[in-house]
């Protein structure tokens, strides 16, 4: 019997390339919905995928693409429109009339939250589950070990910090952008044994940013500190690393979740020991991918390209997330709050319902906070 072919979006992204990746490798056909062609989608189409090319926005595109598929993954894509081609994707899956979905989404989602994405994964969320005839999948991972912690490994490398605006005692379990992409695979490829399941991939233990950043010294042969880098200072070095304005007006908030423990509630999982028969991947095992990448080793060329960097970054320009979300209009709730603080959140996610020990802020009214929640208009 052939296998079905599978629909992935977002295939030339981190983990819609690893999904697309194991299922040819595992023998399924693949359709990948990308936004242009570009060097990536020509790989996919060498290593035997389709290639659709359309906008993620339009029903008429997708459901062109999902033509002779029955099955998808819906990888959103980090923008303040997402919600657009999640409803978009939904209403093409129906008419499609595909067998099964695996959408990925957020361990933070929640209505109530002060960014835009998480909530707007909340209502993805819902939107997916109200299909009638298709199984559904959530996978919905915390910060993964590959962003953001690994984008700060030149830092490690070359100049022995490891900079996060957050307590070194903060702790994750962060999963691996392949063994999310495993999860995915598991219920893309037996949809009748993860019908209705949403897992929680994370790495295999517990880790501070000071135990993270002692495992990069073992990786990188070089003592590493973490070291709590302002907020602001965090805006102009992410600036200069080319984030997206969206992705970085949404980070104050996921780092104050971070200080504020909400990664470490319910972790870690054995979600990915469960779906794939496989152990996690360590925090290590990603690292030392990472170090052997060219720009990590450590050269005198590239300890002087990441100091000059360094060096500039308190005259880069500076980000003001409020401007921003003003400028879009983007929609704010009546009373913003962090996922670590909402009673409605921690009963959906079946974490603890006691509050946790707050870090130096406690409410959206702290210093911290008012830094990047953006006031209701």
């Amino acid at each position: 019997m052939l296998n079905p072919k599978i629909l992935v979006t977002g295939a030339t992204g981190r983990t819609g390339g690893q999904v697309a990746a194991q299922l040819l490798a595992a023998g399924y056909p693949v359709r990948a919905f990308v936004r242009r062609e570009t060097g990536t989608s020509a790989r996919l189409r060498a290593a035997g995928a389709e290639i659709a090319v359309g906008d993620l926005s339009d029903p008429q595109a997708l459901l062109d693409a999902m033509r002779g598929v029955e099955r998808g993954y819906f990888l959103p894509p980090f923008d303040p429109y997402m919600i657009q081609g999640a409803a978009a994707f939904a209403v093409a899956a129906r008419e499609a009339r595909l067998e099964s979905v695996v959408v990925l989404s957020q361990w933070l989602a929640n209505p109530e939250h002060p960014t835009l994405a998480t909530r707007q994964h909340w209502l993805a969320d819902r939107l997916f589950a109200m299909l009638p005839d298709t199984a559904l999948t959530i996978v919905n991972p915390g910060f993964f070990a590959d962003m953001p912690y690994m984008s700060l490994i030149n830092y490690a490398a070359h100049l022995g910090v490891f900079p996060l605006p957050a307590r070194g005692s903060s702790k994750n379990a962060p999963p691996s952008v392949d063994d999310i992409a495993r999860v995915a695979v598991a219920a893309l490829t037996d949809p009748d044994t993860h019908a209705g399941k949403r897992y929680r991939p994370t790495g295999p233990e517990m880790l501070s940013l000071t135990e993270m950043a002692q495992v990069l010294s073992q990786v990188l042969g070089r003592t590493v500190r973490h070291v709590k880098m302002p907020l602001w200072m965090f805006y102009k070095a992410a600036r200069m690393d080319g984030f997206d304005h969206f992705l970085l007006s949404q980070m104050g908030a996921y780092l104050q979740e971070q200080d504020r423990g909400t990664f470490e509630l319910g972790g870690p999982t054995n979600d990915v020991l469960e779906t794939t028969g496989r152990q996690p991947e360590s925090f290590e095992t990603v690292a030392r991918r990472y170090a052997a990448r060219p720009e990590t080793r450590q050269t005198t060329s590239n300890f002087l390209r990441t100091l000059a960097g360094f060096l500039s970054v308190p005259m880069r320009p500076g980000f003001n997330p409020d401007r921003f979300a003003r400028t879009l209009w983007l929609p704010q709730p009546a009373r913003p709050m962090l996922s670590a603080n909402s009673a409605r959140w921690r009963q959906e996610h079946g974490v603890d319902p006691m509050p946790i020990a707050p870090p130096e802020t406690t409410d959206l009214k702290g210093r911290f906070l008012r830094a990047h929640v953006p006031e209701p208009r």
